[in-house]
């Protein structure tokens, strides 16, 4: 829609989004301007932005000035130039749910009562030919989130929802950087993204304009099937992960030997040395395949440090409906089975293999025959 303008920023300098993730291809913060009788901005950026965004916008607008300003999340990368903007355009509105506006106390020592419209389920704010209706989204991922859906433009502004990493200036496949961008940051939140989705199954949708990534545009119900595969805990693809931690290299061997096993068999493998890799995209990879197989040692009685906080990653995020297979190792007394299976106590709808495979220091023939067990039991 050419009344639909992106004025959003790219990010290249960020080095670990949120304090902790990687983004390698940089970040994408999304705003948006929908220019009509009355003129409203959707969302800012990033404090750090701050200026190439209001320049973007003053690009924008022309010799017009905005009518409103509409927040849909108040997290920072988000809603850090809000008193900017409203300093800037001392005539603009602010709209937004009545929980982002005591965030906006918090933030800017204001929630500007003198200049606001609070909205709620079901709200319209009228701008000419477009209207937007706003539909209250809490927990995903913050609980003061709307979303907002424009008819004339069967647009949906998603906030964070449907977001992804990497700026919009580096093109890449959508659903690797997608998921991790979910399950790192909206995982834990299925069950409030199902009743989302239950509210857009509603609309007639053309467009989803997110807050981070690219405006989807084409094929929408690939979109939208991810989503619901992702927020029901569903299997997305057919394989087994198997998450390790190895010390000196014994576990490591019997984790090569198990998925040289499977992939005799046909079955689609994902290694991932917890010590090396990337934290999220293994949690990602556990989300993605059905089947998970854990393996690590005996350390200090319980079990090696980057094993533990894979599985408390998992539990963060509700990790469930999956099948779980387990591998030990302990030279005197091993009890990382046992305690990981203490951890994954309290997860939902997991079925472990009945069998575990214990290995007592090096690899044993006979651990190699358990081990072939292990990988028939998981196809």
């Amino acid at each position: 829609m050419k009344d639909i303008l992106y004025v959003g920023v790219n990010d290249h300098d960020i080095d670990l989004f949120e304090g902790q993730y990687t983004v390698p291809n940089g970040m994408s913060y999304n705003s948006y301007v929908i220019m009509d009788e009355k003129i409203a901005v959707l969302d800012t950026v990033d404090a750090r932005k701050g200026d190439e965004w209001l320049a973007n916008l003053a690009g924008a607008l022309g010799t017009r000035t905005p009518d409103y300003l509409v927040v849909h999340h108040m997290e920072p990368d988000h809603s850090a130039n809000i008193a900017r903007f409203l300093a800037l355009y001392s005539a603009a509105v602010v709209v937004a749910s009545d929980k982002a506006f005591g965030m906006m106390q918090k933030f800017f020592g204001d929630s500007y009562e003198s200049r606001r419209i609070v909205v709620k389920e079901g709200d319209r704010l009228a701008l000419g030919t477009h209207t937007l209706t706003f539909y209250t989204a809490p927990m995903v991922h913050w609980p003061e989130v709307i979303v907002s859906y424009d008819e004339y433009s069967r647009t949906l502004f998603s906030a964070d929802g449907f977001g992804k990493f990497g700026a919009l200036d580096h093109e890449e496949e959508w659903a690797c950087e997608a998921r991790r961008y979910y399950f790192g940051i909206v995982g834990k939140f299925g069950m409030q993204v199902q009743k989302l989705l239950a509210k857009a199954a509603a609309l007639q949708i053309d467009a989803i304009c997110p807050l981070h990534g690219p405006v989807l545009t084409e094929n929408l119900g690939y979109y939208l099937d991810l989503y619901n595969t992702w927020s029901s805990y569903g299997v997305e693809s057919e394989g087994i992960v198997i998450a390790y931690t190895s010390v000196y290299g014994h576990t490591k061997e019997a984790v090569l030997y198990l998925a040289s096993e499977l992939e005799k068999r046909g079955q689609k493998v994902t290694l991932n040395d917890l010590a090396r890799c990337d934290m999220a995209e293994a949690v990602e990879d556990a989300f993605r395949y059905g089947k998970l197989v854990l393996a690590t040692t005996t350390y200090n009685g319980d079990i090696f440090p980057f094993m533990r906080e894979f599985i408390e990653e998992l539990l963060e995020r509700n990790y469930q409906k999956k099948t779980v297979g387990i591998i030990e190792n302990g030279s005197w007394n091993p009890m990382a089975a046992k305690r990981m299976r203490a951890m994954l106590e309290g997860a939902k709808e997991l079925t472990f293999l009945e069998k575990d495979v214990t290995i007592h220091a090096a690899l044993t023939d006979a651990n190699r025959e358990e081990l072939t067990r292990l990988a028939e039991a998981l196809i």
